[in-house]
């Protein structure tokens, strides 16, 4: 590691730490030398300001700023380092131990181009410096996918939700399918649909449709108060033409990253723009959650025949019942349903909803193989497996749906 100060006529610096003690971010240290050698130089939070109008910072490619929660009190001063390097066109690397989101968040509005949790992950260092020094990639897709809002007249699109209460309950499927199947359900007149993927750690939809995930999608979300239609038109990604889709972002995040208010305007940003808005929520509840339970037109909750469903099912009504919130929004979607055939199914189905006193109002068929097949292809079902029993139905749901909604649109 070399000294504050190097010597740079003989090897000039690439980047520094910038840290309270860099002896607290040992790993850090390593994973510097992995990857720099001795190109490399550490500074106190009060010598990175004064250290960036010298010219040994000429040659300053990035730096990593590393902060613990000893450090928040700082929050303004930390702002400041980010600021005043991007100004001189230095990269910077936040690397954050037990760091609140709220603060997180605050430091990547900042202008912090990568964020890497401490301790470190195999390799992850070298990853964010690789993803620093080639952006191309993501910007070489072609740029016909980025959909650009049009003005005109405001809609106010209808809001469908999924959500699993139990891992593999297929609510990604449900929700991608059923963004498509509305998406394509007419040739002519046929309505716009938007598909968001909030599901910020493990979100899908890029995988199920083949898309790249995008930093736009992440810097959109780190500042909603100053997002617009173009802002919001640049994070999407358009699907055949047909669907426009906002995946996860590239990197996992913490879920409260972001507020109820940063949805709330993501979801009528949507919906002002969109007539079907359909919703792939993290199964785990979060401070925003409420926020788009409030604003669904239908909320499926997909849960399947055992007991971890049925559990989950009980938890999450006695905790809407006991918060006061619209339990009733709910429509319990029944992944892999018994046949038609299945008697003693259809009878644990009806025991099942009995005993948690909840009413299964859609029953999805098991698709098999044919969904998995589908999802690693990057298609869904419809072009896929047409004839899959699950796309059928699916199908079907986006039909009533539609026929619902130009219903309340013509009594309107």
């Amino acid at each position: 590691m070399s000294s504050v100060m190097p010597e740079t006529e003989t090897n000039p610096i690439k980047a520094c730490t910038i840290s309270r003690d860099v002896q607290n971010f040992d790993l850090l240290i390593e994973d510097m030398e992995a990857a720099l050698g001795e190109c490399w130089g550490d500074l106190g939070f009060a010598e990175a300001l004064a250290f960036f109008g010298q010219p040994e910072a000429e040659s300053l490619e990035f730096v990593a700023l590393a902060i613990d929660e000893n450090d928040e009190d700082n929050l303004v001063l930390m702002g400041e380092i980010i600021t005043q390097a991007k100004t001189r066109g230095i990269q910077v690397i936040l690397i954050a131990e037990d760091v609140t989101p709220a603060s997180l968040h605050q430091l990547l509005r900042n202008g912090a181009d990568e964020f890497v949790p401490y301790p470190l992950p195999e390799k992850e260092l070298q990853s964010a410096i690789d993803r620093l020094h080639s952006p191309e990639p993501e910007q070489a897709r072609p740029q016909q996918n980025t959909h650009h809002l049009t003005s005109g007249s405001a809609k106010e699109g209808a809001l469908i939700v999924t959500h699993g209460l139990a891992g593999g309950t297929g609510a990604t499927t449900l929700a991608v399918n059923l963004a498509w199947e509305l998406a394509s359900i007419q040739s002519e007149d046929t309505p716009s649909v938007c598909l968001l993927d909030l599901d910020l750690q493990y979100g899908s939809i890029s995988t199920y449709l083949d898309l790249p995930r995008r930093d736009a999608v992440f810097e959109m979300l780190s500042d909603t108060e100053s997002m617009d239609k173009e802002i919001f038109g640049q994070a999407l990604l358009s699907f055949e033409d047909k669907l426009q889709v906002l995946t996860a972002p590239a990197d996992m995040l913490p879920l409260d990253i972001i507020g109820p208010e940063d949805i709330e305007r993501v979801i009528e940003m949507a919906r002002s723009h969109f007539d079907y808005v359909v919703v792939d929520m993290p199964s785990t509840l979060v401070s925003w959650s409420e926020t788009v339970l409030q604003a669904a037109h239908v909320y499926f909750a997909t849960i399947e025949l055992d007991m971890r469903s049925a559990q989950n099912a009980l938890r999450m009504k006695r905790t809407l019942q006991s918060e006061d919130l619209p339990f009733g929004k709910l429509r319990f979607a029944l992944n892999r349903a018994p046949k038609f055939t299945d008697l003693s199914g259809k009878s644990r189905v009806k025991r099942m909803a009995e005993s948690l006193g909840i009413s299964i109002d859609l029953q999805l068929p098991d698709g098999g193989k044919q969904v998995a097949q589908g999802g690693d292809h990057g298609l869904p079902l419809a072009s896929s497996a047409p004839k899959n029993p699950l796309r059928k139905e699916i199908s079907k749901l986006a039909q009533s749906l539609h026929e619902l909604g130009q219903s309340e649109a013509k009594a309107a």
